[in-house]
């Protein structure tokens, strides 16, 4: 093992300080080139060097200073120095430091007495500090609380010597006297803290002696008590009920530390609904009280670990919780919301949409710059509410519409999709939706939310007032046709060889792209109209915001506009008796869908229509031009019934994961229970015998038992010797989040002593060893068991190998035997988990890193294909089942999981039945990282032919 050093110094090492130099400056009788010198030979002696001449220079120069910084460097030095020869005997000469530090220990000046206590506690040898103890022990009663605290620190140090005992036989009840006449706070502490580690007994006497007196001592004393009582419960869960009168009592501490710690025990000791409740309040005044970010989140995340074991007493303080929105960091916004979305019940959800109305109202004053994002937070919440319980819906479904318009298109897209889902849900809300919609429509200006808007307006208008007022609406906010006049055109056709050069430049922005093929081509940004970025227009009555949009060159628009007003004269002609009213407006459509048609062929815009649109149109055009029954059911019936379908499969996907979530583990049927009605009260208090009626249940429901499965611990054993080895080892491999530990037993076959064994490991990928290996001697026949800490720093499959080194006596040279490789598995560290369609589409877009796999399996069946490579990769299918129903001989699905460290991994899986009945296809991964990526695609080569 590598020494340890408690001290770690910064050192330049282009310009060493020669040992010559140091010497001269330390003869000298110049102190500040004295302090240099001695911090350049500390910084040499930390970094290597051994400088051996020194230590005699020292001894005659530095030994007699009486300057403060020269001693307290001089102590620095001692601390590095080797004490000990090879053979780990003391050095002779070290005999001549031990007078110094006696002299020290009896120095006038408190200074110098404090320091050299302090380096005490980081001396192991017991012959320097033998002569040493009665000095030390004089200290504690010296009159300044300075040395006072660093003797008890030094006496602790010695004491947990290997003979330290011998050394200081009364230490623990030296320091409980002392401890009831101290007044200082942190020597009070330090004197509790030897007791606590070297004498627990007397520490727990101690307590219990002054428990009415614990308010009063200091924090830091009050946090050792907390630790004592932390560790005394684990051994000795009877006797837990005195010490949570003394954490309670102690949770009206003035220090937010101790406060914060209180609450902390008190969860981990109890789960009695008085203690939880407790802890809960603490936590709620910590979030208001403290004003730092990190505390928040830190305080959230105690909270949220509550929420999910003890919702009930959680669902009381939701309010308290809320307050943190107070708070204009968006993080700690976005934790609340979530931890307040699953605390909400019938009894609360009107205070709570409450509250986030006023919120979602104080985002329109612009003083802050991530209003909008904060605002859509606000929007996704209230939405998740309104559906949980409809019958809030009116109530917030009219303010949210005012920001239908919002600049932020996320925001104003969260809205229009809330309208969307309440209007299909609340049919009660329809018409005074459906009216607002239409007054509020040429507010919008985001092509994405007037699609879907359009398509509300085309749903959903089912009066004939409705029904005009939806045609009037959007010839209104197309403006006057045509859309664009002859001159332009010309001026567009003169332009456009311009155009054509000022294209020429864009298109040096290329980048290259991936054929079905798997070679590259290069695709130009001038194709790409459909990934740039959404275009927001300014609405007013006066331009309408549809026309600016679709001179944009946004024909997708065009294509929905053209199927609303498809859709609305089709109501039309249910709802309207005069057949020439219906003719007027259906010649009306058809001439603005005719003026798109020919705007998308002009050359007024820089990109022609595209197909898709044009065919959309044209479809529009015949369908109002003849129209015949069955066709007349799809448009105005079967849309609907599809929306309703996904609605369904939503919630019904919800409730499953809630299921899910509210299966417990149970325990065994012959497992004892204790009935507590049969027990002796006495003397038992409330809080004690709440606190035993919850662990009786806690252990019939089987939360005491240890979720780990004996047989599943076998399947983690790697053997990584051979039988016939002259040492067999095999690990068993734990992994963490953020490390692996490795207990490997080794077995020594032979009938010989093996000296000096060493397990050397070295390891590829991002994963670091932590500690030096060390050496071992191991007898015939006998076994030793070896740890070894393993750091992970990001997701992606790392190699562990190594080998075992050995000497014995009748081989000259040592043994190597070579260890088979660990592999470190991805799905260790990736686990499912759900985001919304639109979040995963900005991921795929903005993530640069792909590996494509093509499929190749013995799988025949789509469907059955998709489920191996769920069960795989370990990842949650966002596709919802009924898309993947039935058999129409191809499969697309969206998979997603998130890792330990907080990466996304996205999965693309799009595969096709040949006329062979084999399956093609390929699956694309997307991530942020490197390893992620090709990590998951080596997992699904090996796994996606179908075996295990």
């Amino acid at each position: 093992m590598e020494k340890s050093c408690s001290l770690l110094v910064h050192f330049d090492k282009g310009t060493p300080a020669l040992a010559n130099e140091i010497k001269e400056a330390l003869e000298g009788n110049d102190v500040p080139a004295k302090i240099d010198a001695m911090k350049n030979a500390i910084m040499l002696l930390l970094n290597g060097e051994t400088l051996p001449q020194l230590f005699i220079t020292i001894v005659r120069y530095v030994l007699p200073s009486e300057d403060h910084t020269v001693q307290k460097l001089l102590l620095l030095y001692l601390e590095i120095i080797d004490k000990t020869d090879g053979k780990g005997r003391v050095l002779p000469e070290m005999i001549l430091i031990c007078q110094n530090l006696r002299n020290n220990l009896q120095h006038p000046n408190e200074y110098i007495r404090g320091v050299t206590l302090r380096f005490l506690c980081r001396l192991n040898e017991v012959e320097i500090i033998e002569p040493l103890i009665p000095s030390i022990i004089s200290n504690l009663e010296h009159r300044n609380p300075y040395v006072r605290r660093n003797a008890i620190l030094a006496v602790m140090s010695i004491f947990k010597l290997p003979h330290g005992e011998q050394l200081l036989v009364d230490a623990p009840e030296t320091i409980e006297r002392f401890l009831s006449t101290e007044q200082d706070a942190s020597a009070k502490r330090n004197a509790f803290l030897m007791l606590f580690n070297c004498a627990q007994d007397r520490a727990v006497n101690y307590l219990l002696t002054n428990v009415d007196k614990v308010s009063d001592w200091g924090e830091l004393l009050q946090m050792v008590v907390l630790e004592l009582i932390r560790k005394v419960c684990r051994t000795n869960k009877a006797e837990k009920g005195k010490y949570i009168k003394i954490i309670i009592s102690l949770l009206s501490a003035p220090s937010a530390a101790v406060v914060y710690e209180c609450a902390g025990t008190l969860v981990s000791l109890s789960s009695a609904p008085t203690a939880i409740r407790a802890a809960a309040n603490t936590y709620c005044q910590l979030l208001l009280s403290q004003s730092d970010h990190s505390v928040k989140l830190i305080v959230l995340d105690r909270l949220n670990e509550l929420k999910s074991s003890h919702r009930e007493i959680m669902v009381d303080l939701i309010m308290d919780v809320l307050r943190a929105l107070s708070s204009p960091n968006l993080d700690i916004r976005k934790k609340t919301l979530d931890i307040v979305l699953e605390l909400i019940t019938p009894r609360n959800v009107n205070e709570v949409v409450l509250t986030l109305k006023k919120e979602v109202v104080k985002t329109q004053g612009g003083e802050l710059e991530k209003n909008g994002e904060y605002r859509q937070l606000l929007i996704q919440a209230i939405h998740s509410c309104a559906i949980k319980f409809p019958e809030v819906a009116s109530t917030v479904v009219h303010l949210l519409m005012d920001f239908l318009g919002d600049n932020n298109v996320a925001s104003a897209l969260d809205v229009v999709v809330f309208v969307r889902e309440i209007i299909e849900t609340n049919p009660k809300l329809r018409v005074s939706i459906v009216t607002r919609l239409l007054d509020t429509f040429y507010q919008i200006r985001a092509a994405r939310v007037c699609s879907c808007a359009l398509w509300i307006i085309g749903e959903y208008c089912l009066s004939l007032s409705e029904v005009e007022s939806g045609i009037a609406t959007i010839k209104q906010c197309l403006g006057d046709l045509p859309f664009f006049s002859v001159s332009e055109e010309e001026e567009g056709s003169d332009s456009s060889k311009k155009s054509q050069q000022a294209t020429s430049i864009t298109v040096s922005s290329r980048r290259p792209a991936i054929l079905a093929d798997g070679t590259y081509a290069t695709q130009s940004a001038a194709s790409e109209t459909a990934f740039s970025p959404p275009v927001v227009v300014q609405g007013s009555l006066t331009s309408g915001n549809l026309r600016s949009l679709l001179l944009t060159g946004d024909f997708f628009l065009g294509a929905v506009v053209a199927c609303t007003l498809a859709k609305l004269i089709l109501r039309l002609e249910e709802v309207q008796s005069s057949k020439i009213e219906v003719n007027k407006a259906s010649t009306n459509a058809l001439l603005i869908m005719v003026s798109m048609l020919q705007l998308g062929q002009s050359s007024v815009l820089p990109h022609p229509i595209d197909n898709d649109s044009y065919d959309r149109i044209v479809l529009c055009i015949r369908l109002l031009s003849n129209t015949g029954d069955a066709v007349r059911k799809i448009w105005l019936k079967s849309c609907r019934e599809s929306f309703v379908k996904m609605l369904s499969d939503k919630q019904l996907r919800e409730t499953e994961e809630i299921k899910a979530k509210a299966q417990v583990s149970h325990s065994q049927p012959d497992d004892l229970i204790d009935f507590y009605h049969l027990k002796s009260r006495k003397g038992m208090s409330q809080l004690e015998l709440e606190d035993e009626v919850q662990d009786d249940l806690k252990r019939a429901t089987g939360e005491f038992v240890k979720d780990a499965d004996d047989a599943n611990k076998l399947n983690r054993i790697i053997q990584l010797t051979g039988f016939s080895d002259p040492v067999y080892a095999e690990a068993y491999v734990t992994v963490h989040h953020y490390d692996i530990v490795l207990d490997v037993t080794v077995i020594n076959r032979t009938k010989e002593t093996l000296q000096n064994l060493c397990l050397e490991l070295a390891t590829m990928g991002d994963l670091k060893l932590v500690e030096r290996p060390q050496n071992y001697t191991l007898a015939p026949e006998s076994i030793k068991q070896i740890k070894a800490n393993i750091k992970v720093s990001s997701t992606e499959t790392g190699v562990i190998f190594g080998n075992i080194v050995y000497e014995s006596s009748n081989v000259l040279e040592r043994t190597v035997v070579v260890l088979n490789d660990i592999h470190i598995d991805i799905m260790d560290y990736i686990s499912p988990a759900v985001c919304s369609d639109t979040a995963f589409r900005t991921m795929w877009a903005e993530f640069e890193w792909e590996n494509k796999v093509a499929v190749n399996t013995t799988i025949t069946n789509e469907r059955e294909f998709l489920d191996h490579i769920i069960k795989s990769t370990n990842m949650k299918c966002l596709t919802a089942l009924s898309a993947l129903e039935g058999h129409c001989g191809f499969l697309a699905a969206n998979l997603y999981a998130k890792s330990v460290f907080g990466e996304d991994a996205l999965v693309n899986v799009s595969v096709e039945k040949q006329t062979d009945g084999k399956l093609n296809g390929y699956i694309r991964i997307r991530s942020k990282t490197q390893g992620i990526a090709l990590s998951l695609g080596d997992k699904i080569t090996l796994k996606q032919k179908g075996g295990s």
